[in-house]
């Protein structure tokens, strides 16, 4: 794969004006997973905040990422591990509560599932903690009641003229010490020095061995600008401002309009796919065979690489409860057989030939497994594939090995 690591912004990016991931985004994203492309969430929302979008992507299941607090905080979806962190220094937030009660402005910060506060009343307050499915934790001793380092302090005021003046006072004031910036009307936001999306990426790429020209970002906000165009494809939504599409290179639709699974098809995808492969059709025209009464379901397919499911019931397990040995091999044989399919040209028809396998460990009733077949040799007369079995949490159940017989149409 060209690139290995596809970091979306998420307000006015991945999710709609409703907030919600639209089906057609979510299978796209879903897909290039199983691609083998690593997903970022990249986000000023408290890790907390992203854990439920990162779990509709599946983002644990395939390795993925969550880069939080506009990048104090980079975390693993899969276990939790912080890769990459950068906080306040406790001693600072007296002196932020300081200013924030002499200018009449609300303040707060995060602690895993709780917003802390001053002003629980204060109306984006609430719809921050509502967001970001958080409760709200009031104290009138901000300071004191934040006994740890936080990734990000907000101020909070409908005043955007006394927000905007202090935010030019800190630039002045903390220059080197803390990093200072508006992200909404009424928010002032307060991180540790140094960071943003940008820093906290380029952090995690080095520590990650990823290149730069290997890296996809798509946002639409001007926080995402340095993002954007330190990847090797800076992508802006139709709904980012002129400003941010003139850094990018090039604008896909809104957030309205799918705009990142059209961004996504047509910079991953359409360079894997040489043609349309009707999934959806083909699952449905196997119902009423063996594939259908196994539960085997096609979730990709390209010339090079097929995937499907099978979900571990009554109709392919043993007695005492776990896969049979011969569905598995009946999955593998499913996969390859439509990726030959796939690769041969339109005069020439496949029929397998010999298949082997061997089986590593059990998958028990209640599991899905997925088979990921990849070609080891498309030659003219046999097609070689190898085809790896897994669990849901990824242990490799089987490794079979599928040999097809290329044949001419009279």
């Amino acid at each position: 794969m060209k690139y290995k690591l596809l970091v979306l912004d998420v307000d006015g990016t991945l999710l709609n004006k409703a907030g919600e991931i639209t089906k057609r985004t979510l299978t796209t994203l879903r897909k290039v997973q199983q691609m083998g492309v690593r997903i970022m969430l990249a986000s000023g929302r408290p890790t907390y905040g992203l854990l439920p979008l990162a779990k509709m992507l599946e983002l644990g299941t395939y390795e993925g990422y969550i880069l939080s607090y506009n990048g104090g905080q980079i975390i693993s979806a899969q276990n939790g591990e912080v890769l990459f962190e950068r906080r306040i220094n406790p001693e600072m937030l007296p002196y932020l509560e300081k200013k924030a009660k002499k200018n009449g402005f609300s303040i707060f910060t995060y602690n895993e599932n709780r917003i802390i506060t001053n002003n629980a009343s204060d109306p984006h307050i609430v719809d921050e903690a509502f967001i970001n499915d958080m409760e709200i934790q009031q104290d009138e001793e901000f300071s004191l009641a934040v006994d740890y380092p936080p990734c990000k302090v907000v101020l909070v005021s409908d005043d955007e003229e006394s927000l905007v003046s202090l935010e030019h006072h800190w630039k002045r004031r903390l220059n080197g010490v803390l990093d200072v910036f508006r992200t909404e009307d009424f928010f002032l936001e307060v991180v540790g020095c140094g960071i943003d999306k940008a820093s906290a990426l380029a952090a995690f790429m080095d520590k990650a061995g990823i290149r730069t020209e290997e890296v996809i970002a798509i946002g639409n906000g001007v926080a995402d600008v340095t993002m954007l165009q330190m990847a090797g494809l800076g992508i802006a939504m139709g709904n980012a401002p002129d400003s941010v599409k003139r850094c990018v290179d090039y604008a896909t639709l809104s957030n309205e309009e799918d705009g990142v699974a059209v961004a996504v098809e047509k910079a991953i995808i359409s360079e894997v796919h040489l043609s349309e492969i009707p999934l959806d059709a083909l699952n449905e025209q196997a119902k009423s065979t063996l594939m259908g009464n196994l539960g085997i379901q096609y979730t990709f397919a390209s010339p090079e690489r097929v995937e499907a499911t099978m979900p571990v019931d009554h109709r392919n397990r043993q007695p005492f409860g776990i896969l049979h040995g011969g569905a598995t091999l009946a999955l593998a044989e499913t996969v390859a057989g439509l990726g030959s399919m796939i690769a041969a040209k339109p005069d020439e028809f496949v029929v397998g030939m010999q298949v082997s396998g061997n089986h590593i460990s059990s998958a028990h009733e209640g599991d899905t497994v997925r088979a990921v077949a990849t070609s080891v040799h498309l030659g003219r007369s046999s097609h070689v594939w190898n085809v790896d079995v897994f669990t849901s949490t990824g242990k490799l159940v089987s490794s079979v090995r599928v040999v097809n017989s290329v044949m001419k149409r009279k």
